[in-house]
């Protein structure tokens, strides 16, 4: 049984990557860039670009069960050598904004709603592990705290559920290395619905440091992102925040019972990447 890890650069791919080999199991890191990857030892490092089908085979060759980022421009080309190569259970790192009833026109779910049908068409088992709010895109914040200690935002108040990294690897090792579980669709979440003011708030007690929460305007915000977020997503992604200003995120518990424990709140995960906001 041999895992192949995509996106093993990403926070999410390394604690995967960390856990299995903590398991004995042969494990395979995939990136497009290889090098330099703080890997665990005795973990194999290969190149696999999603964006580019002459890297899959090599990839894939011997694999039984692949960890997937939700990269779509050559999903059906990875599935065809994905069954080719032997590959027996796919696990997909996709989205809950796919549920939405919308979904098709949204831009933040189109892209992870394709590569979700492709795998159900395909005759590779697939589980699909659906996260809201990653916890880590409040590091989106971290230059601008550790040089104004200030923070931008449109809509402070807009809710999330806001899930630890370590929470997502934690329900990927369980659905990778329990058949029961296989083929299952899971949303998961962090437990508690919380803003983005709040989060700051947590940032803040974590660093030791006061942040102030300053109100912009939607122009502001997307004129101050230009240079790092697409207009087209920025706006998909201001009119998601202005869907959930004040109203509570919806949370589940999948989370524990994937993995037997209750999911870390956001104040841990602040505590946890304390450094990433300091000076």
């Amino acid at each position: 049984m041999t895992i192949l890890v995509t996106g093993s650069r990403g926070g999410v791919g390394r604690s995967l990557l960390a856990l299995l080999r903590s398991r004995g199991l042969d494990v395979r890191a995939a990136s497009r860039a290889p090098g330099g990857l703080d890997l665990p030892a005795g973990v194999p490092a290969v190149t696999c670009d999603l964006t580019d089908p002459g890297t899959f085979p090599t990839a894939l060759k011997d694999v039984t069960s692949v960890f997937l980022y939700a990269e779509p421009s050559h999903i059906v080309p990875f599935v065809e050598q994905a069954a080719a190569a032997g590959v027996g259970h796919i696990v997909l790192l996709s989205t809950s904004a796919v549920l939405n009833p919308a979904a098709d026109d949204d831009l933040i779910a189109r892209s992870h709603l394709e590569v979700e049908r492709a795998l159900a068409a395909s005759p590779i088992e697939s589980t699909f592990l659906r996260p809201g709010s990653f916890a880590s895109n409040a590091l989106q914040w971290s230059w601008a705290i550790r040089s104004t200690g200030a923070v931008n935002l449109p809509y402070p108040d807009s809710h999330t559920d806001p899930i630890h990294e370590a929470d997502i690897a934690e329900a990927a090792l369980a659905v990778l290395t329990d058949p029961r579980l296989s083929g299952g669709r899971y949303t998961l979440t962090g437990p508690e619905s919380v803003t983005f003011r709040e989060q700051i708030g947590h940032i803040a007690r974590a660093t030791g440091r006061s942040v102030t929460v300053n109100e912009v305007s939607r122009e502001r915000w997307k004129a101050e992102m230009a240079d790092y977020i697409p207009a087209d997503f920025a706006d998909a992604l201001l009119d998601w925040w202005r869907s959930n200003d004040g109203s509570l995120a919806e949370t589940t518990r999948t989370v524990e019972e994937l993995t037997g424990h209750p999911a870390r709140g956001f104040a841990l995960w602040a505590e946890d990447h304390a450094g990433d906001f300091r000076s």
